[in-house]
C-alpha cells in the first residue's frame, strides 16, 4: 500500500464530491456517499445534475482505475475524505474509531474466533463502518457474517457506499440499536459506544440497567442490548470511557455483567490516543454465560503502552497471548 495511491484515491473522491456537493445543495459527506457510488457503478446516479457537470465527473472519474487499487489503500483514502467531511460537521456523533484501536480490535476478534472457519460479527453502532471494515480486512481464509446498525442515515449511507469500495460483504441497517432488532444471535459484538444520556425513557424502562431518577446512559443500554443479542459464549468487544464504573449509574451496569457475563479483560488504552486523560477510552472484553462456562481465573488487566513503541507492544502482545492460551485450556 503506497502513500502516494491514497492520496490519489483521496483527491479523486475529494473533488467530485466538491462538485456533486455545490450541484446538488447537501452536505460533503452526503455528496462524498454519491460520488463513492458513481465509482462503484461506473456511472453517474445522479439524475439532476446538468450536463456539463456529467461530464466534468466523467472526465474525472476516468483519471484513474478504483480497481487498481487494494481495499486497505481504498479504505484510508475514504476514511480521509470522511474525516475532511466530519470537520466541517460539528455533530458530536460524527467520530471516527482511529486506526490503531480498530487493528487492535481485531486482534481481539481474531483471539475470540480461533478454531472458527465461520461466525457472525455485529456493530449496533456502526456509524461510517471503518472500524467493521478494519476487522474485516484482517481476515481472508474466514466467513464472516457482517451486520451493522446506525440511527444516522448519513453515517449509514457512507457505510454502504464505503463497503461497496471496499468490497466488504456487510448487512446494515439504518435505525436505533436500542429498540428491538430483527437480527439473530452473533458469536461477536464490537462496538465503539456512543456516550451520552438515552433520552427515551419508555425503552429504556425494558432493560435491566435502566435508571430510576435520570436518562439512563446510553452506553450502558448499547452493552445489555449487545449481550442479548449474543449467542451464550459468545464475545464482546467494547470501546468504554475510563469512567464508566465510577458514575451513578455504575452499579446497574456492573449487577448486570455479572449476572449475564464473565469479565474477561479490561484493556486501558494509550493515553496518547486522546485529546485529554477525560476522553480517554479502554477496551472492555466480556463473554456471555453459558453452562459450561467457567469465569476467568485471572481477568485480562493491562495498560496498553503507546503503539508507536514496537518492542513494548510486542511484549504486551506476547503477555496477552499466554493469557487466552491458558484461559481457552480453562
Amino acid at each position: 500500500m503506497k502513500f502516494e495511491n491514497i492520496e490519489k484515491a483521496f483527491q479523486l473522491l475529494d473533488q467530485t464530491a466538491v462538485i456533486i456537493e455545490e450541484e446538488c445543495d447537501c452536505t460533503y459527506l452526503e455528496a462524498l456517499a454519491e460520488t463513492a457510488e458513481n465509482i462503484f457503478h461506473n456511472s453517474i446516479l445522479q439524475e439532476d445534475l446538468s450536463e456539463m457537470t456529467k461530464k466534468r465527473l466523467l472526465k474525472q472519474y476516468d483519471t484513474i482505475s478504483f480497481k487498481s487499487f487494494d481495499g486497505e489503500t481504498i479504505r484510508k483514502a475514504f476514511q480521509l475524505a470522511i474525516l475532511k467531511g466530519m470537520k466541517q460537521n460539528t455533530q458530536s456523533n460524527h467520530q471516527m474509531t482511529p486506526d490503531s484501536i480498530g487493528l487492535f480490535v481485531s486482534y481481539l476478534v481474531r483471539k475470540c474466533s480461533e478454531g472458527k472457519e465461520q461466525f457472525r460479527l455485529f456493530d449496533p453502532a456502526v456509524g461510517t463502518g471503518n472500524l467493521l471494515f478494519t476487522i474485516l480486512q484482517q481476515f481472508d481464509k474466514e466467513i464472516i457474517e457482517s451486520i451493522g446498525c446506525d440511527v444516522d442515515d448519513t453515517l449509514v449511507k457512507l457505510a454502504y457506499s464505503g463497503a461497496n469500495l471496499v468490497q466488504c460483504p456487510v448487512e446494515l441497517y439504518n435505525g436505533d440499536s436500542i429498540k428491538p432488532l430483527l437480527i439473530d444471535p452473533v458469536d461477536i459484538v464490537v462496538s465503539d459506544l456512543p456516550v451520552g444520556y438515552y433520552p427515551d425513557d419508555v425503552r429504556a424502562n425494558d432493560f435491566e440497567v435502566k435508571a430510576e431518577e435520570e436518562h439512563t446512559y446510553a452506553h450502558h443500554l448499547f452493552i445489555e442490548q449487545s449481550v442479548h443479542h449474543l449467542k451464550a459464549g459468545g464475545y464482546g468487544i467494547f470501546i468504554i470511557p475510563n469512567s464508566i464504573f465510577e458514575s451513578s449509574q455504575a452499579t446497574l451496569l456492573q449487577s448486570f455483567l455479572k449476572k449475564h457475563t464473565h469479565i474477561q479483560g479490561l484493556i486501558a488504552l494509550p493515553l496518547s490516543l486522546f485529546k485529554n486523560e477525560a476522553a480517554a477510552k479502554s477496551i472492555l472484553l466480556v463473554q456471555k454465560k453459558n453452562d459450561d462456562l467457567k469465569a476467568p481465573k485471572n481477568a485480562l488487566l493491562v495498560q496498553l503502552p503507546k503503539m508507536s513503541d514496537a518492542s513494548a507492544m510486542q511484549n504486551i502482545l506476547k503477555q496477552m497471548d499466554e493469557w487466552f492460551k491458558t484461559e481457552k485450556g480453562n
